[in-house]
């Protein structure tokens, strides 16, 4: 496997964690939150929140330099490695601007009621701002994905 082949499995790796992650918060925590109380949803979710913030940039920012790393090394070498990682790097970048945009400032807030036992008016709205963007994250770390195992071969 080349250079690029095996920093393209690195990403892979890491995308996945932030892929599973997101696809997990679709599927599941979505439909959960949109049964459970206020006050579940500040709690549990402030809680996941805090945990989330701190380990999972370390996954995406994996990802991102295996993904400079691998279109860099491909300069040389295959098409395919080259445009695969150009897929995902401008996929990667897309998701991190949503995410700081409208996923990040709701978890600020949740994590903050979590943290002080209190549960905001506007809970529920905020759930319904973060779980605006989950297709599209889920989506884009899914394009990532992909472009990521073209660029691994």
């Amino acid at each position: 496997m080349s250079f690029a082949g095996a920093v393209a499995v690195v990403g892979v790796l890491g995308t996945a964690v932030i892929y599973g992650s997101d696809v997990f918060a679709l599927l599941v925590l979505r439909p959960a939150g949109e049964r459970a109380a206020d006050a579940s949803i500040a709690d549990l979710v402030g809680w996941i929140h805090h945990y989330g913030d701190r380990r999972l940039p370390v996954p995406f920012a994996v990802a991102v330099v295996a993904v400079v790393a691998a279109g860099t090394g491909s300069v040389l070498g295959v098409g395919v490695a080259r445009a695969g990682s150009a897929v995902a790097l401008v996929a990667l970048l897309t998701w991190l601007v949503l995410f700081v945009r409208v996923s990040a400032p709701v978890n600020r807030l949740l994590r903050a009621a979590a943290g002080a036992g209190t549960v905001p008016s506007d809970t529920r709205a905020m759930q319904r701002r973060w779980d605006s963007v989950l297709w599209a994250r889920a989506g884009l770390q899914g394009i990532a994905l992909v472009a990521l195992l073209a660029a691994a071969r």
